[in-house]
């Protein structure tokens, strides 16, 4: 009884080693699901984005060269002005009242100067005689030196009052100029964008001079300035066309030619970014100043290319030797197997392939297969224990 007992157990021992024998072949039976994309043939664009603002070509700052106060504006935002045309009158009073004491003291320079010139006259006239006197022997040495002063100083004194005089000429030109100024007027033809100023208050140019409108000659001519990263900015070249949408017109894109790589960079918290200019023609009058463009340059462009997602240029095999070679793997006959590329263009998702037996429609492994817990699915299990 006994006897039986025991090779009941052991007969039940050696089933339990059997199915656990059985358990872990076919739990490392089955295959690594991965995750795979057909190579294809396609385009590949190569883009570098880039945001900025749409400018007037060219914008002209109207100022004032005389402190005042704003007594009258002819002008507002989005007016339509010519050459020439009024557009604000600062309060001339002043000016006139200046312009009147600069005629005024030119009267009297010029007054000076008449009877500076009747001395100057008499003077000479008396030192001829005393000189022919002299010659005589008449009068004595010391009435011609006398006379040859009185000569001399009247006319040092036409000559001050001649200076005077264009001294006082140059005070009344300055003098209409500064009452001139009092009129701001268009420097061009064009568009009012911007206005500072308002009636009644005062403009003072002591120091610089104050802003009072900004006018676009042309808004049918716009620009786009934009902020590239140094990175990118090898690729972008003059004449070079270019993409931007704006948030008004969302569904529109509007197209552009870069004109100008300015080489002033620009430093924002270690970031250095280029200032590229884009021209754009606004004929359609959709674009405003001050918009903010999203802009895209198309720096190169393959057409008809086989090429891989990015995915599995990133993708490393679990266990595998790390190679410094660039490559990718394949799934061939449901085998991995790793394929030396080389890699040309990428537009961010795609990437073309220059070298390497990769083909169309060839399945290429982008990751491993997760189970629901997230974790990969692999064939690398324990070894089953031993009895």
């Amino acid at each position: 009884m006994k006897k039986k007992k025991k090779i009941f157990i052991v007969s039940v021992i050696v089933v339990l080693i059997i199915l656990i024998g059985l358990v872990i072949i076919i739990s490392r039976s089955k295959k690594t699901e991965f995750k795979t994309v057909k190579v294809q043939r396609g385009d590949v664009i190569q883009r570098v984005t880039a945001t900025g603002n749409v400018n007037p070509v060219t914008t002209i700052l109207v100022g004032t060269r005389v402190s005042g106060t704003i007594v009258a504006l002819y002008a507002d935002y989005n007016s339509v002005v010519k050459k020439g045309q009024l557009i604000a009158q600062i309060d001339p009073t002043p000016f006139e009242n200046e312009l009147k004491q600069a005629e005024a003291e030119l009267y009297n320079a010029k007054s000076n100067l008449f009877k500076a010139e009747v001395s100057l006259k008499d003077s000479e006239r008396t030192l001829k005689r005393k000189q022919e006197l002299f010659s005589r022997d008449f009068i004595s040495r010391s009435e011609l030196d006398d006379a040859e002063t009185a000569y001399n100083t009247a006319k040092a004194q036409y000559e001050i009052a001649l200076a005077q005089l264009k001294k006082a000429e140059a005070g009344l030109r300055q003098a209409r100029t500064n009452l001139g100024y009092t009129k701001i007027v268009s420097p061009v033809d064009g568009v009012v964008i911007a206005k500072n100023v308002e009636v009644g208050q005062t403009v003072a140019a002591s120091f610089q001079t104050p802003t009072l409108f900004t006018i676009a000659p042309d808004l049918t001519k716009m620009q786009v300035d934009t902020n590239v990263d140094e990175a990118d900015i090898s690729k972008i070249k003059n004449g070079m066309e270019a993409t931007f949408t704006v948030d008004a017109y969302s569904d529109k894109k509007f197209k552009g030619v870069v004109s100008q790589i300015r080489l002033s960079p620009t430093v924002t918290q270690n970031v250095v970014t280029y200032n590229v200019v884009i021209s754009v023609d606004n004929s359609h009058l959709l674009l405003k100043p001050g918009m903010t463009a999203n802009v895209t340059f198309v720096t190169q462009e393959k057409k008809n290319v086989i090429k891989i997602p990015n995915a599995a240029l990133r993708f490393k095999m679990p266990d595998a030797v790390a190679s410094k070679e660039q490559g990718v793997w394949v799934l061939r006959d449901g085998k991995p197997v790793r394929i030396k590329i080389k890699a040309g263009i990428s537009d961010g998702e795609w990437t073309e392939i220059l070298e390497g037996e990769v083909k169309e429609f060839e399945e290429v492994i982008v990751d491993i297969q997760r189970d629901k817990k997230g974790s990969r699915t692999t064939t690398n299990y324990p070894p089953p224990p031993r009895f």
